[in-house]
Protein backbone atom coordinates (compact mmCIF):
# COMPACT_ATOMS: atom_id res chain seq x y z
CA UNK A 1 0.00 0.00 0.00
CA UNK A 2 1.02 3.23 -1.17
CA UNK A 3 2.84 5.43 2.33
CA UNK A 4 5.56 8.04 3.39
CA UNK A 5 8.86 7.35 3.68
CA UNK A 6 11.34 8.74 6.81
CA UNK A 7 11.01 12.70 5.83
CA UNK A 8 7.42 13.30 6.03
CA UNK A 9 7.12 15.79 8.61
CA UNK A 10 5.67 15.67 12.45
CA UNK A 11 3.10 13.33 13.21
CA UNK A 12 0.34 15.65 14.36
CA UNK A 13 -2.16 14.41 17.37
CA UNK A 14 -0.27 11.07 17.88
CA UNK A 15 -1.04 9.35 20.74
CA UNK A 16 -4.66 11.71 21.16
CA UNK A 17 -8.24 10.12 22.16
CA UNK A 18 -9.96 11.27 19.35
CA UNK A 19 -12.73 9.28 18.83
CA UNK A 20 -15.14 8.36 15.81
CA UNK A 21 -18.13 10.89 15.52
CA UNK A 22 -21.02 9.64 17.76
CA UNK A 23 -23.75 11.66 15.43
CA UNK A 24 -27.48 10.54 14.21
CA UNK A 25 -26.15 8.71 10.96
CA UNK A 26 -23.06 6.70 12.84
CA UNK A 27 -25.24 4.01 14.54
CA UNK A 28 -24.38 0.23 14.52
CA UNK A 29 -26.27 -2.32 12.37
CA UNK A 30 -28.01 -2.60 8.74
CA UNK A 31 -28.71 0.72 7.76
CA UNK A 32 -31.95 1.46 5.56
CA UNK A 33 -30.13 1.48 2.69
CA UNK A 34 -27.91 -1.78 2.77
CA UNK A 35 -25.03 0.10 4.50
CA UNK A 36 -22.97 -1.11 7.43
CA UNK A 37 -21.77 2.27 9.63
CA UNK A 38 -19.90 5.22 8.26
CA UNK A 39 -16.29 6.97 8.19
CA UNK A 40 -14.81 6.74 11.81
CA UNK A 41 -11.63 8.28 11.20
CA UNK A 42 -12.03 12.10 10.37
CA UNK A 43 -8.90 14.19 8.94
CA UNK A 44 -11.03 17.45 8.88
CA UNK A 45 -12.20 19.51 5.83
CA UNK A 46 -15.16 19.59 4.47
CA UNK A 47 -16.08 17.03 1.23
CA UNK A 48 -18.36 19.86 -0.20
CA UNK A 49 -16.84 22.18 -2.84
CA UNK A 50 -15.13 22.26 -5.86
CA UNK A 51 -13.68 19.47 -7.61
CA UNK A 52 -10.46 21.32 -8.53
CA UNK A 53 -9.53 24.70 -6.39
CA UNK A 54 -6.25 26.70 -5.92
CA UNK A 55 -5.39 27.60 -2.68
CA UNK A 56 -4.13 31.03 -1.52
CA UNK A 57 -0.40 29.29 -1.31
CA UNK A 58 -0.47 28.55 -5.02
CA UNK A 59 -1.41 24.67 -4.52
CA UNK A 60 -4.14 22.88 -6.42
CA UNK A 61 -6.56 20.64 -4.08
CA UNK A 62 -8.37 17.73 -5.97
CA UNK A 63 -11.39 16.76 -4.51
CA UNK A 64 -13.22 15.58 -7.20
CA UNK A 65 -12.69 11.61 -8.33
CA UNK A 66 -12.29 12.48 -12.14
CA UNK A 67 -10.27 14.69 -11.98
CA UNK A 68 -7.77 13.49 -9.64
CA UNK A 69 -7.91 10.19 -11.66
CA UNK A 70 -6.92 12.19 -14.50
CA UNK A 71 -3.81 13.90 -12.66
CA UNK A 72 -2.69 10.61 -11.32
CA UNK A 73 -2.90 8.93 -14.74
CA UNK A 74 -1.07 12.05 -16.66
CA UNK A 75 1.81 11.92 -18.14
CA UNK A 76 2.39 15.74 -17.49
CA UNK A 77 2.89 15.39 -13.62
CA UNK A 78 5.73 14.39 -11.72
CA UNK A 79 5.96 13.07 -8.04
CA UNK A 80 6.16 15.58 -5.30
CA UNK A 81 6.10 15.36 -1.73
CA UNK A 82 7.22 11.91 0.56
CA UNK A 83 10.15 13.14 0.85
CA UNK A 84 11.59 14.04 -3.19
CA UNK A 85 13.40 16.94 -1.87
CA UNK A 86 15.49 15.30 0.11
CA UNK A 87 16.14 12.39 -2.53
CA UNK A 88 16.80 15.05 -5.32
CA UNK A 89 20.06 15.64 -2.76
CA UNK A 90 21.54 12.48 -3.55
CA UNK A 91 24.65 11.90 -5.53
CA UNK A 92 23.29 11.56 -9.43
CA UNK A 93 25.40 8.60 -9.75
CA UNK A 94 22.64 6.81 -7.07
CA UNK A 95 19.76 5.63 -9.03
CA UNK A 96 16.63 7.09 -7.38
CA UNK A 97 13.85 4.12 -5.64
CA UNK A 98 11.27 3.81 -7.79
CA UNK A 99 8.56 5.85 -5.88
CA UNK A 100 10.65 8.81 -7.32
CA UNK A 101 11.55 7.97 -10.59
CA UNK A 102 8.91 9.14 -13.42
CA UNK A 103 8.52 8.32 -17.17
CA UNK A 104 9.98 5.60 -19.40
CA UNK A 105 12.47 4.74 -16.66
CA UNK A 106 9.55 4.31 -13.92
CA UNK A 107 7.66 2.64 -16.27
CA UNK A 108 10.19 -0.44 -17.30
CA UNK A 109 11.12 -0.77 -13.66
CA UNK A 110 7.33 -1.27 -12.98
CA UNK A 111 6.68 -3.63 -15.92
CA UNK A 112 9.91 -6.05 -14.52
CA UNK A 113 8.01 -6.37 -11.23
CA UNK A 114 4.99 -6.21 -11.75
CA UNK A 115 5.51 -10.13 -11.71
CA UNK A 116 5.88 -9.84 -7.84
CA UNK A 117 2.19 -8.73 -7.28
CA UNK A 118 -0.07 -10.44 -9.49
CA UNK A 119 -3.22 -11.85 -7.67
CA UNK A 120 -1.94 -15.19 -8.76
CA UNK A 121 1.28 -15.04 -7.20
CA UNK A 122 0.07 -13.81 -4.27
CA UNK A 123 -2.48 -16.86 -3.97
CA UNK A 124 0.79 -19.10 -4.90
CA UNK A 125 3.71 -17.58 -2.89
CA UNK A 126 2.44 -15.72 -0.14
CA UNK A 127 -1.20 -16.84 1.32
CA UNK A 128 0.90 -19.85 2.96
CA UNK A 129 3.00 -17.11 4.60
CA UNK A 130 0.14 -15.09 5.76
CA UNK A 131 -1.53 -17.93 6.90
CA UNK A 132 1.46 -19.14 9.11
CA UNK A 133 1.87 -16.22 10.67
CA UNK A 134 -1.33 -14.87 11.27
CA UNK A 135 -2.04 -17.85 13.18
CA UNK A 136 1.60 -17.92 15.02
CA UNK A 137 -0.10 -13.71 16.13
CA UNK A 138 -3.57 -15.91 17.14
CA UNK A 139 -2.13 -18.21 19.07
CA UNK A 140 0.13 -15.86 20.90
CA UNK A 141 -3.36 -13.58 21.42
CA UNK A 142 -5.03 -16.78 22.86
CA UNK A 143 -2.25 -17.84 25.11
CA UNK A 144 -1.63 -14.48 26.48
CA UNK A 145 -5.27 -13.45 27.02
CA UNK A 146 -4.00 -9.79 25.98
CA UNK A 147 -2.56 -7.86 23.17
CA UNK A 148 -2.52 -4.51 20.98
CA UNK A 149 -3.55 -4.79 17.71
CA UNK A 150 -0.93 -2.79 16.38
CA UNK A 151 1.40 -5.21 17.74
CA UNK A 152 -0.08 -8.24 16.22
CA UNK A 153 -0.62 -6.58 12.68
CA UNK A 154 2.73 -4.96 12.02
CA UNK A 155 4.34 -8.70 13.22
CA UNK A 156 2.05 -9.77 10.13
CA UNK A 157 2.38 -6.80 7.51
CA UNK A 158 6.71 -7.17 8.32
CA UNK A 159 7.16 -10.93 7.63
CA UNK A 160 4.72 -10.42 4.76
CA UNK A 161 6.75 -7.85 3.31
CA UNK A 162 9.90 -9.08 3.96
CA UNK A 163 9.18 -11.93 1.79
CA UNK A 164 8.64 -10.40 -0.95
CA UNK A 165 11.07 -8.19 -0.83
CA UNK A 166 13.56 -10.70 0.21
CA UNK A 167 14.84 -9.46 3.98
CA UNK A 168 14.48 -12.79 5.20
CA UNK A 169 18.05 -13.27 6.46
CA UNK A 170 17.63 -10.60 8.75
CA UNK A 171 19.48 -10.45 12.51
CA UNK A 172 16.91 -10.48 15.21
CA UNK A 173 15.35 -7.17 16.50
CA UNK A 174 13.88 -6.23 12.60
CA UNK A 175 10.69 -4.74 14.34
CA UNK A 176 12.33 -3.08 16.63
CA UNK A 177 14.56 -0.94 14.03
CA UNK A 178 11.83 -0.50 11.67
CA UNK A 179 9.81 1.02 15.17
CA UNK A 180 12.66 3.19 15.42
CA UNK A 181 12.73 4.12 11.71
CA UNK A 182 8.94 4.71 11.85
CA UNK A 183 8.11 6.05 15.19
CA UNK A 184 5.08 7.80 16.42
CA UNK A 185 6.79 11.33 16.98
CA UNK A 186 8.94 12.34 14.02
CA UNK A 187 11.11 15.45 13.70
CA UNK A 188 12.70 17.34 11.18
CA UNK A 189 15.79 16.84 9.90
CA UNK A 190 18.44 19.50 9.30
CA UNK A 191 21.46 21.07 10.24
CA UNK A 192 20.39 24.87 11.33
CA UNK A 193 19.36 23.89 14.79
CA UNK A 194 19.89 21.34 17.45
CA UNK A 195 16.47 19.86 17.03
CA UNK A 196 17.33 19.62 13.47
CA UNK A 197 21.22 17.97 13.79
CA UNK A 198 19.69 15.00 16.30
CA UNK A 199 16.95 14.15 14.14
CA UNK A 200 19.38 14.18 10.94
CA UNK A 201 21.80 11.98 13.15
CA UNK A 202 18.71 9.73 14.10
CA UNK A 203 17.60 9.47 10.58
CA UNK A 204 21.64 8.11 9.47
CA UNK A 205 21.60 5.92 12.93
CA UNK A 206 18.51 4.08 11.36
CA UNK A 207 19.71 3.65 7.73
CA UNK A 208 22.40 2.23 9.11
CA UNK A 209 21.09 -0.12 11.22
CA UNK A 210 18.59 -1.11 9.11
CA UNK A 211 21.19 -1.69 6.26
CA UNK A 212 23.59 -3.95 8.62
CA UNK A 213 20.35 -5.90 10.17
CA UNK A 214 18.60 -6.17 7.40
CA UNK A 215 19.50 -5.53 4.12
CA UNK A 216 23.16 -6.12 3.89
CA UNK A 217 22.70 -9.84 4.91
CA UNK A 218 20.07 -10.52 2.26
CA UNK A 219 22.06 -8.93 -0.43
CA UNK A 220 24.59 -11.73 0.24
CA UNK A 221 22.72 -13.82 0.74
CA UNK A 222 21.59 -13.29 -2.76
CA UNK A 223 24.80 -12.45 -4.67
CA UNK A 224 25.86 -15.91 -3.02
CA UNK A 225 22.88 -18.13 -4.26
CA UNK A 226 19.59 -15.71 -6.47
CA UNK A 227 15.75 -16.35 -5.24
CA UNK A 228 12.77 -15.09 -6.35
CA UNK A 229 12.11 -11.98 -4.74
CA UNK A 230 12.73 -8.25 -5.13
CA UNK A 231 16.16 -8.23 -3.93
CA UNK A 232 17.12 -10.78 -6.34
CA UNK A 233 15.84 -8.71 -9.19
CA UNK A 234 17.46 -5.77 -8.00
CA UNK A 235 20.73 -7.41 -7.97
CA UNK A 236 20.74 -8.62 -11.79
CA UNK A 237 19.20 -5.17 -12.04
CA UNK A 238 22.43 -3.57 -11.11
CA UNK A 239 21.61 -1.93 -8.43
CA UNK A 240 24.44 -1.35 -5.50
CA UNK A 241 23.58 -2.37 -1.89
CA UNK A 242 22.80 1.86 -1.26
CA UNK A 243 20.00 1.91 -4.14
CA UNK A 244 18.81 -1.62 -2.69
CA UNK A 245 18.78 0.10 0.51
CA UNK A 246 16.57 3.12 -0.72
CA UNK A 247 14.15 0.47 -2.50
CA UNK A 248 13.83 -1.65 0.40
CA UNK A 249 13.14 1.56 2.45
CA UNK A 250 10.26 2.45 0.35
CA UNK A 251 8.58 -1.20 0.72
CA UNK A 252 9.17 -0.78 3.80
CA UNK A 253 7.05 2.10 4.31
CA UNK A 254 4.49 1.09 1.72
CA UNK A 255 4.10 -2.97 2.40
CA UNK A 256 4.39 -2.54 6.50
CA UNK A 257 3.52 0.52 7.91
CA UNK A 258 0.26 1.48 5.83
CA UNK A 259 -0.83 -2.14 6.04
CA UNK A 260 -0.40 -2.24 9.66
CA UNK A 261 -2.45 0.92 9.98
CA UNK A 262 -5.28 -0.45 7.40
CA UNK A 263 -5.52 -3.70 9.80
CA UNK A 264 -6.37 -1.37 12.87
CA UNK A 265 -8.99 0.52 10.83
CA UNK A 266 -10.94 -2.96 9.33
CA UNK A 267 -10.94 -4.31 12.86
CA UNK A 268 -12.47 -1.35 14.76
CA UNK A 269 -14.92 -0.87 12.20
CA UNK A 270 -15.64 -4.43 12.75
CA UNK A 271 -15.93 -5.14 16.60
CA UNK A 272 -17.67 -1.84 16.44
CA UNK A 273 -20.73 -2.94 14.03
CA UNK A 274 -22.33 -6.08 14.99
CA UNK A 275 -24.39 -6.32 11.87
CA UNK A 276 -20.98 -5.73 9.31
CA UNK A 277 -19.11 -8.12 11.84
CA UNK A 278 -21.92 -11.13 10.67
CA UNK A 279 -21.75 -10.33 7.22
CA UNK A 280 -18.33 -10.24 7.16
CA UNK A 281 -18.60 -14.12 8.93
CA UNK A 282 -20.80 -15.15 6.58
CA UNK A 283 -19.31 -14.26 3.25
CA UNK A 284 -17.08 -15.98 0.82
CA UNK A 285 -13.58 -15.07 0.66
CA UNK A 286 -14.52 -12.38 -2.46
CA UNK A 287 -17.63 -10.97 -0.11
CA UNK A 288 -15.25 -10.71 2.94
CA UNK A 289 -12.51 -8.45 -0.05
CA UNK A 290 -15.42 -6.64 -0.95
CA UNK A 291 -15.85 -5.77 2.78
CA UNK A 292 -12.18 -4.64 3.02
CA UNK A 293 -12.14 -2.52 0.10
CA UNK A 294 -15.49 -0.65 1.07
CA UNK A 295 -13.44 -0.20 4.55
CA UNK A 296 -10.41 1.32 2.56
CA UNK A 297 -12.61 3.61 0.23
CA UNK A 298 -13.97 4.90 3.41
CA UNK A 299 -10.41 5.01 5.57
CA UNK A 300 -8.07 5.59 3.07
CA UNK A 301 -4.74 4.79 5.15
CA UNK A 302 -2.57 7.63 2.73
CA UNK A 303 -5.46 10.58 2.62
CA UNK A 304 -3.36 13.13 0.35
CA UNK A 305 -0.51 12.23 -2.76
CA UNK A 306 1.10 15.16 -4.61
CA UNK A 307 2.21 15.72 -8.32
CA UNK A 308 3.83 18.51 -10.18
CA UNK A 309 3.05 19.29 -13.60
CA UNK A 310 5.61 19.30 -15.94
CA UNK A 311 3.34 21.20 -18.84
CA UNK A 312 0.14 22.72 -18.72
CA UNK A 313 -2.50 19.97 -17.54
CA UNK A 314 -6.31 20.03 -18.76
CA UNK A 315 -8.61 18.52 -16.18
CA UNK A 316 -11.86 18.06 -16.57
CA UNK A 317 -15.17 19.67 -15.46
CA UNK A 318 -18.51 18.84 -16.46
CA UNK A 319 -20.24 21.51 -14.70
CA UNK A 320 -17.18 24.26 -15.36
CA UNK A 321 -15.68 23.27 -19.20
CA UNK A 322 -12.11 22.58 -18.80
CA UNK A 323 -9.85 23.93 -16.34
CA UNK A 324 -6.09 24.08 -17.13
CA UNK A 325 -2.99 23.91 -14.08
CA UNK A 326 -0.22 25.70 -15.51
CA UNK A 327 3.25 23.92 -15.79
CA UNK A 328 5.32 23.90 -12.47
CA UNK A 329 2.21 24.33 -10.20
CA UNK A 330 1.39 21.55 -7.32
CA UNK A 331 -1.24 19.64 -7.18
CA UNK A 332 -2.49 17.83 -3.89
CA UNK A 333 -5.08 15.02 -4.39
CA UNK A 334 -7.24 14.10 -1.75
CA UNK A 335 -8.43 10.71 -0.98
CA UNK A 336 -10.59 11.13 1.88
CA UNK A 337 -12.54 13.68 -0.01
CA UNK A 338 -12.38 11.97 -3.81
CA UNK A 339 -13.78 8.75 -2.24
CA UNK A 340 -16.92 10.31 -1.51
CA UNK A 341 -17.42 12.15 -4.70
CA UNK A 342 -20.67 10.93 -5.45
CA UNK A 343 -20.97 11.12 -9.19
CA UNK A 344 -18.52 8.05 -8.81
CA UNK A 345 -18.92 6.20 -6.07
CA UNK A 346 -23.14 6.89 -6.23
CA UNK A 347 -25.57 7.52 -3.48
CA UNK A 348 -24.85 8.13 0.33
CA UNK A 349 -20.62 8.23 0.02
CA UNK A 350 -20.14 8.05 3.55
CA UNK A 351 -22.13 4.90 4.11
CA UNK A 352 -20.52 1.87 4.30
CA UNK A 353 -22.06 -0.61 1.61
CA UNK A 354 -20.08 -3.79 0.37
CA UNK A 355 -20.63 -4.18 -3.48
CA UNK A 356 -21.82 -0.63 -3.78
CA UNK A 357 -22.01 -0.14 -7.85
CA UNK A 358 -19.25 2.35 -8.49
CA UNK A 359 -18.96 4.24 -11.91
CA UNK A 360 -15.78 3.12 -13.86
CA UNK A 361 -14.38 2.59 -10.51
CA UNK A 362 -13.22 -0.21 -8.58
CA UNK A 363 -14.39 -1.17 -4.55
CA UNK A 364 -11.13 0.84 -2.87
CA UNK A 365 -11.65 3.78 -4.78
CA UNK A 366 -8.20 5.76 -4.83
CA UNK A 367 -6.96 4.72 -2.13
CA UNK A 368 -3.95 2.85 -3.54
CA UNK A 369 -3.91 6.15 -6.30
CA UNK A 370 -3.50 5.29 -9.78
CA UNK A 371 -1.79 5.98 -13.15
CA UNK A 372 1.87 5.12 -13.34
CA UNK A 373 2.52 5.44 -9.50
CA UNK A 374 -0.48 3.10 -8.33
CA UNK A 375 0.54 0.69 -5.56
CA UNK A 376 1.53 -2.28 -6.67
CA UNK A 377 0.65 -3.88 -3.10
CA UNK A 378 -3.47 -3.80 -3.24
CA UNK A 379 -3.74 -7.58 -3.19
CA UNK A 380 -1.38 -8.18 -0.85
CA UNK A 381 -2.89 -6.18 1.92
CA UNK A 382 -6.50 -6.91 1.29
CA UNK A 383 -5.60 -10.68 1.33
CA UNK A 384 -3.24 -10.65 4.41
CA UNK A 385 -6.09 -8.79 6.41
CA UNK A 386 -8.44 -10.71 5.62
CA UNK A 387 -6.64 -13.78 6.27
CA UNK A 388 -5.64 -11.99 9.63
CA UNK A 389 -9.16 -10.60 10.71
CA UNK A 390 -10.96 -13.65 9.57
CA UNK A 391 -8.82 -15.53 12.30
CA UNK A 392 -8.99 -13.19 14.86
CA UNK A 393 -12.96 -12.78 14.99
CA UNK A 394 -13.35 -17.09 14.81
CA UNK A 395 -11.87 -16.49 18.26
CA UNK A 396 -14.93 -17.33 20.96
CA UNK A 397 -15.02 -14.50 23.23
CA UNK A 398 -13.09 -11.99 21.57
CA UNK A 399 -12.73 -8.40 22.38
CA UNK A 400 -11.90 -4.63 21.74
CA UNK A 401 -11.34 -3.61 25.26
CA UNK A 402 -10.05 -0.09 24.51
CA UNK A 403 -10.56 1.20 21.35
CA UNK A 404 -7.24 2.84 19.34
CA UNK A 405 -6.29 6.46 19.89
CA UNK A 406 -5.94 8.82 16.34
CA UNK A 407 -2.90 10.81 15.52
CA UNK A 408 -2.08 11.85 12.06
CA UNK A 409 1.43 12.54 9.74
CA UNK A 410 -0.19 16.07 8.26
CA UNK A 411 2.37 15.55 5.10
CA UNK A 412 0.54 12.84 3.65
CA UNK A 413 -2.93 12.78 5.49
CA UNK A 414 -2.16 9.51 7.02
CA UNK A 415 -3.71 8.02 10.16
CA UNK A 416 -1.92 6.38 12.31
CA UNK A 417 -4.02 3.78 15.21
CA UNK A 418 -2.68 3.28 18.56
CA UNK A 419 -3.34 1.91 22.20
CA UNK A 420 -6.40 -1.02 20.71
CA UNK A 421 -6.27 -3.75 23.11
CA UNK A 422 -7.96 -6.82 22.37
CA UNK A 423 -8.68 -9.48 25.24
CA UNK A 424 -9.83 -13.15 24.65
CA UNK A 425 -10.39 -15.06 27.88
CA UNK A 426 -8.13 -18.02 28.34
CA UNK A 427 -11.02 -20.20 29.58
CA UNK A 428 -13.01 -20.00 26.30
CA UNK A 429 -10.21 -22.09 25.05
CA UNK A 430 -9.63 -24.61 27.58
Amino acid sequence: MGGGNGDVGDRAGAGSDKGPDTGPDRGTGRESDGGFGFRRIERGGSAEGCPVAQGSDGVWEVRGYDEARAVLRSTSTVQAGLGIETVSKLPKRIRRPVLYRDGSEHREHRRQTARFFTPRRVDAHYRDVMVGVAEARIHRLRADGRARLSDLSFDLAIEVACAVIGLTDSRPGIKERLERFFPERLGTPGLTSLHGIYWTLRQNTNWLRFYVGDVRPAVRARRRTRRDDLISHLIDDGCSNAEILGECLTFAAAGMVTTREFIGAAAWHLFSDTGLLAHYRAADEPGRLAVLGEILRLEPVVGRLSRRTTEPLDLPGADRGTLTVPAGDRIDILLDHTNLDERTVGPRPRSLRPGRTMKDAGAPGLAFGDGPHKCPGMHIALLETDIFLTRLFALPGVRMTSPPTIGFIEAIGSYELRHCVLEVSTADHG
